[in-house]
């Protein structure tokens, strides 16, 4: 089974917009689920798409607009489909 690879965008704007909150949900949401061998989650340079962020990139997918409400939900589907497909 491949790995998922999240990116979250740590651009100056998406910061503004609470991307650090988002980062610290994801990471403590992968480790309290033993989601790490499964997901990787990194950080990465500006998506450009500053006034739609924060911005997540799950595999080649980039979903705007993110925030503590929805983040878990995208990578929740994210196994869902890695698991039916």
């Amino acid at each position: 089974m491949n790995r998922i690879e999240i990116s979250i965008c740590l651009g100056s704007s998406c910061f503004a917009r609470g991307n650090q909150v988002i980062v610290h949900q994801i990471k403590e949401y992968l480790r309290k689920n033993n989601l790490e061998d499964r997901i990787f989650f990194k950080g990465a340079h500006c998506f450009n798409a500053c006034k739609s962020g924060p911005t997540l990139k799950i595999n080649e997918e980039f979903i705007y607009d993110i925030s503590e409400l929805n983040a878990i939900q995208h990578i929740i589907k994210a196994l869902e489909d890695q698991n039916a497909g």
